[in-house]
Formats: C-alpha cells, structure tokens, sequence
C-alpha cells in the first residue's frame, strides 16, 4: 500500500488521480491532500477519502472546514506553510504535485529532502528551477516521475534504454483549439471558443496555454531537465489525433513511440504504480483500425509564438523561464477574465522577457524575486 499526498485534489489532474486511487484500493491511499477555492469539491473528497491532513488556501475555508468536521482524526491548516506540510505528512511514498502555477515549488523540494518520490504535473516547478530541482532529487537519490502524457509517454519509451544513443525527442502537439485558425483569424476570439479543447478535458488555465502552445513550450523546458537533453535535440510535432504521446529517436534512427486514447489516468497511473502497471478501468482501448490514419505537421513558430518565446527562454536558461512562467500565468488569468484579447497573450510574454536582465544562476531566493516582479510588471501592463 502506497501513502498518497495529492496537492490540488479539485483540479482536474487531481479528479482524475482520485479516480486511480478508488480503483486500487489495495494498492493506494490518499493521506494528505490540498486544494484551493472549489470548497464544495473538497468537502466531498475529504468525506469520501478521509485523509489525515487536509491544507487548503485561506484562513476562513480553514475556519470552515474546522466548523464541518470539526478537530477529530483529520489535521487542517492553511497556507504556504500548510500546503508544505501536505507534501511530506506523514512519511507518505509519494507526492502527487497536481497544482497550477509555481506555488508548488517549494512544497516540492521540501518533499524531496524527505525522501519522497515525485509524480509531477506542476510543469511550472522546473520550468523556473529546473536545476535547483534535479540537483537536490539527485542529492537525495529522489525519482522524479512525470505525469504529463508526453513526459511520461517518453519516460516509457526510455525503459531498458541507453539514454546517451538518443539523438532526440519529439513530443508532440495537439494544437489545442485554435489549430486550424491563422493568427489574424485568432482577433476577437472568445474564452468560451478558447476552452473548447478538441482531445483533452483539462483545467481552464492549462487549456489555454494549449490553445497559445505554451503548454507545449513548457513541457519543453520541463523535457529538458527531466531527461538532461539539449534544446537541439528536443523537437515538437503538431499531431492532431492525441494517439501518439511522444517520440524517442535513437542514434541509429529507430523510433520507439507510446501509443493511447487520450486519458490523463494512464500517465497519472503509471507513476503511481511504476514500475509496475496496473489495469484501467472504465477505459477505452486504441484500436488503430478505426482510427485509420494519424497526421503529423511541422511547427510553425511565427504561427505559435508561445513556443518559440519558450524555446528561445529555455536556451537562454537563468532567470528567463521564470519570467516567461510568471508573465504567462498572469496574461492567463487576465484572459480568462476578459481584459486582454487572446493575441495580447503573447505580446505582453514578449515585452516581460525583453524587459528583463537574466541573472544566469540564479538562488531559491532570486527565483522568487523575479516571479514576483514580473507579475508586478505584467499586471501593470495590463492595467
């Protein structure tokens, strides 16, 4: 029996990890879990789980949940500190980081010098501390699993292998909702059209970076550290079907591929339960006869700039996937709220990275700084 720790239990990701866990009751356990404002969502999951300890954000869903079930066999707290505690109650096996935006670094590395092993779908953790981040899972000898389909969809591919034969990896894209439109054809679009994701039913903040491909250029950087390959060897592919999750191609050009209806329990699972597999229930099985045929593009950068400002930050490496994290997640949520237009996204992605001098090493300390100015800066623009 695995102790699970799952932060951000009412997102999606997190709906879909309890899912995993109520199927193996044998197999797993949720003893700790966060989540954030769906207070309704984590009243039911608390009943239903019963975990120990249970963090939330605020101080009065706190007082809340204290008046609801009282101070009995469930421990409640609030807050970063809280959100800490979640990740390494109890001596629990494994941390399901599950939360949107950097908030989830620290509870992270705070895990990992406990020893916990690490089922990451918190792209944003080595997105701005990638080096912080795998020097201390290497320090502590902490596996570093992905969630992310594509990530794990490589993890896969990469068992039994030499990792020094790849010549790269190809993740590829669906091309979010938004696809087949030009950029002038992207003026006026709604958040209503933006959240209409073809393949895959994800948070709204996630769905957008899809539609932007910033999904895709984070899970470059994210790609980058997890496997410890260059940029030049790391290519992505629009891909429309969501059938192939991604590509390993080796020195000598063979091609090793992890194929699966789209479903975010696979991956979740298989961190889970690696090294082993377990069955998945209430799935649907790839018949490719049906499927008939799969289609592959080439990116086009002017098209996706997103990417390409990914890309380019990536390289550029420092403090530069921080601002491009923090700028992103802000322009998000100015988006989703109305008061940017969806190619406003973009720009202003833009004009925070060529606002910002790189600090090329940058601390724990200086990482946070810089998140916090370029929201600053960001929000200004947008007010």
């Amino acid at each position: 029996m695995k102790k699970i720790s799952l932060l951000g239990a009412t997102g999606s990701i997190g709906i879909q990890t309890l899912d995993v866990i109520a199927s193996h009751p044998n197999e797993f356990n949720l003893v700790s879990m966060s989540f954030g404002s769906n207070v309704k969502s984590g009243i039911d999951i608390i009943k239903k789980f019963k975990p120990k300890f249970v963090a939330v954000k605020d101080k009065d869903t706190y007082s809340l949940l204290i008046d609801t079930f009282g101070s009995g066999d469930i421990t409640f707290h609030y807050g970063q500190d809280g959100l800490i505690e979640a990740a390494v109650f109890d001596d629990v096996d494994i941390l399901v980081n599950a939360v949107v935006g950097s908030v989830g670094l620290v509870p992270t590395l705070k895990a990992i010098e406990h020893g916990i092993t690490i089922a990451l779908a918190n792209k944003e953790t080595l997105v701005t501390a990638g080096h912080i981040v795998m020097e201390l899972a290497n320090q502590y000898n902490v596996p570093i699993l992905p969630v992310d389909s594509e990530h794990s969809a490589i993890y896969q591919c990469l068992q039994g292998e030499d990792t020094k034969a790849i010549d790269k990896l190809i993740i590829t894209a669906s091309g979010g909702s938004f696809r087949d439109k030009t950029r002038d054809e992207l003026k006026g679009v709604t958040v209503e059209q933006a959240l209409n994701h073809p393949n895959w039913s994800m948070g709204a903040k996630i769905t957008i970076d899809s539609a932007t491909m910033m999904n895709k250029g984070l899970e470059v950087i994210e790609a980058h550290w997890l496997f410890q390959m260059p940029y030049e060897k790391i290519e992505v592919l629009l891909h429309k079907e969501s059938i192939i999750h991604s590509m390993v191609q080796f020195e000598d050009y063979s091609v090793i591929a992890q194929l699966g209806t789209p479903d975010m329990r696979v991956p979740i699972q298989y961190a889970l339960s690696y090294p082993n597999r377990l069955p998945i229930h209430n799935g649907n099985r790839l018949n490719l006869s049906e499927i008939g045929l799969l289609h592959f593009e080439q990116m086009d950068f002017d098209r996706f700039r997103s990417l390409y400002l990914a890309f380019e930050s990536g390289k550029s490496g420092g403090t530069m996937p921080t601002v491009l994290n923090a700028s992103n997640e802000v322009a998000v949520a100015a988006f989703l709220k109305g008061q940017i237009s969806f190619l406003k996204i973009d720009e202003i992605i833009e004009k925070a990275l060529d606002s910002h001098a790189n600090i090329t090493h940058p601390t724990l300390e200086q990482i946070q700084e810089v998140d916090k100015l370029t929201r600053t800066y960001v929000q200004s623009l947008i007010s």
